[in-house]
């Protein structure tokens, strides 16, 4: 992993936790894909800019007190796999994005999570 790819994906989870979504519209690219963690077992897929921000917009109103915390981050090529802790008012998860940047913007993320 580059450092343009690890600037890539720091910018992106501070802009996630920071619930800005005109930031998260200049990290990711028009042909973007999101698969989200729920419902189990194979998530929902988003594809596009607009869907992954559709998508993004609504985990914020439904979860306003949730942070991502990284634990690790390694890559290769143009994937980057974040471990990651997300905590929200009353627990947490753990779990693993598998990411792909591309032109210095996300591309592609795959979320899973443990248990």
């Amino acid at each position: 992993m580059d450092d343009e790819a690890r600037d890539t994906i720091q910018r992106f989870h501070d802009a996630l936790n920071r619930r800005d979504l005109d930031a998260l519209a200049d990290l990711i690219t028009d042909d973007c894909v999101f698969e989200t963690t729920s419902p189990a077992p194979d998530g929902t897929r988003h594809a596009g800019r607009q869907a992954v921000l559709a998508a993004f917009q609504a985990f914020f109103a439904g979860s306003p007190a949730a942070h991502f915390e990284f634990e690790e981050m390694f890559g290769a090529g143009d994937r980057v796999i974040v471990r990651w802790l997300y905590t929200w008012a009353d627990g947490h998860v753990r779990g693993v994005d598998v990411l792909r940047v591309r032109a210095g913007r996300v591309a592609e993320t795959l979320a899973y999570v443990k248990g």
